[in-house]
Order: structure tokens, then C-alpha cells, then sequence
């Protein structure tokens, strides 16, 4: 949760919305700048659209775009059929897109 006048009771932040390289996390008293949306989350009344956190500030590079499927994610699909047979993949996708 992060907090200002603007935003009364807290504003919700997801770690994705940190503007940052690497592992994005805010340490209790950082101050922050932020945007923000008034619609419900969690029991907040706001919640933050884009968090720059001390040392980066608005206009700076925004998060790296994917460019495709992530690292850190990966899945894969193997179905065995009643006579013995297995597929694999989806039929009509090419494997990693």
C-alpha cells in the first residue's frame, strides 16, 4: 500500500507497476511518485496505475516491453487418449509462440 493526500485509506500497488529494472519491490517509507485510478481494490478505494520509485522519476525509461514469451513462465500441453495415443503441443500452434 502506498499513501497521499490524494489518494484517502491508501492506494493498492501491484510490484508490476514499479517503473525498475530487476526485482521491483518499495521499502516501508520510500517516497514514491505514482499515478492512480479511483476504482476498488482489495478494499481500496485506489489503486496504482504507474509507481516511480527514489531515484527514478517520471519521463525516465518506462518496464521493458516483452518481447515474447517470459523466462520465468513456461508451459506445455500433453494429452494421452483412451487407445494409448499422446499429443503434444496444441495442433496448429507452432511449439513457444
Amino acid at each position: 500500500m502506498i499513501d497521499s493526500a490524494e489518494t484517502p485509506g491508501g492506494c493498492w500497488v501491484h510490484f508490476s507497476m514499479i517503473v525498475s529494472e530487476g526485482f521491483r519491490s518499495l521499502d516501508p517509507g520510500d517516497h514514491v511518485t505514482f499515478t492512480y485510478e479511483a476504482v476498488g481494490q482489495d478494499g481500496f478505494g485506489y489503486r496504482a496505475v504507474t509507481v516511480w520509485p527514489p531515484g527514478i522519476g517520471p519521463g525516465m525509461p518506462p518496464r521493458p516491453a516483452s518481447d515474447g514469451p517470459s523466462a520465468a513462465y513456461q508451459s506445455s500441453l500433453t494429452v494421452r487418449w483412451p487407445d494409448g495415443s499422446v499429443t503434444t503441443g496444441v495442433p496448429g500452434c507452432e511449439q513457444g509462440k
